[in-house]
């Protein structure tokens, strides 16, 4: 199968089962582009991760068109996003004729809860991956023990800042861009 293909095959596969959104679709995309794959290495899909959270748009997306970028240029991006897309919308216009037909069913609202409960695990799993690669540069767990603590030390810091004094998100993250800047060019 060509690169091309392979990219959309798997990019239609990720939008089909990534129930619960962008942070939750996350351990899904590394887990294919890096581990089975292998298109990107563990830092670039980390970088690319950074960047598709601070660019505008759906994390899944820009996550795909990034990726697609890195892997076959402007076509394996638009392979990539198409992929990731058109899973969703085929999902969400079946759904919508099923909700339309059975909205006061037992049994739908039954299936609704499951997948809350399933979304939220997804979503503590990729934030769980979010902080391990920032502060390891790996998702693994057990490679805690070289974790940056000066990053998670600024983590913890900006995170408090955020909730206790309620400050603007984008002054936090130019504030610790600078803090970063300086100690990491320090020392």
């Amino acid at each position: 199968m060509g690169r091309l293909l392979q990219l959309a095959v798997t990019f239609f596969q990720i939008g089909l089962f990534s129930i619960g959104g962008g942070y939750a679709i996350i351990p899904l995309i590394q887990e294919q582009v890096v581990e089975r794959f292998a298109w990107v290495s563990q830092k670039t899909f980390t970088d690319i991760i950074t960047i598709s959270q601070m660019t505008p748009g759906p994390l899944a997306v820009n996550t795909s068109t990034f990726i697609g970028i890195q892997i076959a240029g402007i076509p394996g991006a638009v392979l990539a996003t198409f992929g990731c897309v058109i899973s969703g919308i085929s999902i969400s216009a079946f759904l919508y004729r099923l909700f339309q037909r059975y909205h006061k069913s037992e049994y739908i609202m039954e299936i609704l809860n499951g997948l809350k409960a399933a979304s939220l695990g997804l979503i503590i799993s990729a934030a769980l991956t979010i902080l391990l690669l920032s502060f390891t540069g790996t998702s693994v767990i057990s490679e805690i023990k070289t974790a940056d603590w000066t990053a998670a030390v600024i983590f913890l810091c900006s995170f408090f800042v955020l909730r206790k004094w309620k400050a603007n998100p984008v002054a936090v993250m130019i504030g610790t861009g600078i803090v970063g800047g300086v100690i990491y060019t320090l020392f």
